[in-house]
């Protein structure tokens, strides 16, 4: 098929529009990324963009399309987050009502700020397909106009203004990595780019535990998921759209699934080394970036949202940390006698582990010989270092066994 519907007078249109309500996302050239895949990294930061994601773009351009009348009516979505926020900003701007249903998931900051836009909130569901069930029945039922979250082609062509704003950054781009969730940015981002660079690879990424594009293309048709499992919640879709599908098969060049342990320690990569937040969906594409073989080449990869609550980060910190062995916990038995505790203390202290918690129990066996439980919560530098703490403790005697670290 063609790209009729999509096509390079509509997206140069958008453009212009769209460049009315966004921030110049300039790309970032990572150090770091670069160095692990030999290749030139760089990163279009739209969790830097207004509202804190990309969806700005389509929510904007689509209602710019829409006839005073279909605006008059107000305007209803569903949406996990993050296309909340953009319809709510861009329907601000023009003055029209917004009603935005989202999944009970949500996080509270998604929530908070489309309500802080001026939208009306109404939490429906446990995931973004039944959200979207349900704003489709409130649609009919008060007479709102719909806006789809991405199975949309204007929605489409406005994220897909993110390719324009690459290519002219980076005229030589030799592959580009687009989160997927549903497919509109994939769809936009992928349709753009091959008319300006027929050559150019457009990637799609998407998480283990909703990988609804992966085995849709697979089936040859749209598929939907029994169920989704991922902390990526802005891309936990369980059906692609229908009318973006054909755009998908024929544009991205291939799909990479990535897991949420993934994810998590992209997130620490991230923070450490961009001073960056970017939430779980963003991520998908750096995550991606250790299964590309890139070398030489020119790689983008689109952070498509920094909309993270507190609470999630700071347990996927906690969790980094832990899946890259900078934190974990051992038990030892210990003779229940004066001065134990300061031997297990030096030996630590000689090998530079931080003890970060510390659980004392005298109360575990009658066996004074080994009668007191230590549970020890050690910071260290990596797996090597853990090695050489463990072989410390072994060596002086005791049999450190390692327990879940719960901090």
């Amino acid at each position: 098929m063609s790209n009729e519907q999509l096509s390079l007078d509509k997206f140069e249109q958008a453009c212009d529009i769209v460049r009315q309500v966004t921030l110049d996302t300039e790309l970032i050239y990572s150090d770091y990324f670069s160095a692990i895949t030999g290749a030139k990294v760089y990163l279009k930061p739209e969790n830097m963009q207004r509202t804190g994601a990309y969806k700005v773009r389509g929510a904007y351009y689509k209602i710019s399309t829409l006839s005073q009348e279909e605006r008059d009516r107000g305007l209803i979505t569903a949406s996990a987050g993050n296309h909340a926020q953009g319809v709510a900003f861009a329907a601000s701007r023009i003055g029209a009502k917004a009603v935005i249903v989202m999944p009970t998931t949500t996080p509270l900051i998604k929530v908070n700020r489309t309500k802080a836009l001026g939208a009306q909130v109404v939490l429906h569901g446990d995931v973004y397909d039944e959200a979207c069930e349900h704003a489709y029945t409130l649609a009919e039922e008060k007479g709102y106009t719909f806006i789809h979250p991405f199975d949309d082609l204007d929605v489409a062509t406005g994220q897909g203004t993110i390719a324009m704003e690459i290519v002219k950054d980076l005229p030589l781009v030799d592959i580009i990595l687009v989160p997927v969730g549903g497919g509109g940015l994939a769809t936009g981002v992928s349709a753009l780019a091959k008319m300006l660079k027929p050559n150019v690879k457009v990637i799609g990424v998407e998480p283990a535990g909703a990988a609804c594009l992966t085995e849709s293309l697979r089936e040859g048709k749209v598929v939907t998921l029994p169920g989704v499992n991922t902390i990526a919640d802005g891309t936990a879709v369980k059906t692609p759209g229908a009318k973006i599908f054909p755009y998908l098969q024929q544009n991205l060049d291939e799909v990479i699934t990535v897991s949420d342990e993934e994810l998590v320690t992209a997130f620490l990569d991230m923070v450490e080394n961009h001073k960056m937040v970017v939430e779980n969906s963003g991520l998908l594409t750096v995550a991606a970036l250790r299964h590309l073989e890139c070398a030489g080449k020119k790689v983008v990869s689109v952070l498509s949202g920094g909309n993270m609550d507190i609470t999630t980060m700071s347990s996927v910190v906690q969790q980094g940390l832990i899946l890259r062995d900078r934190i974990f916990t051992v038990s030892v038995l210990l003779p229940d006698k004066p001065g134990e505790l300061h031997r297990v203390s030096g030996i630590l202290a000689e090998c530079g582990g931080n003890v970060v918690k510390l659980e004392h129990n005298q109360f575990v066996s009658i066996n004074r010989n080994a009668a007191v439980e230590l549970k020890i919560t050690i910071e260290a530098f990596g797996t090597d270092h853990k090695k050489e703490i463990i072989a410390a403790l072994k060596e002086s005697g005791l049999a450190p066994q390692l327990v879940s670290t719960l901090i």
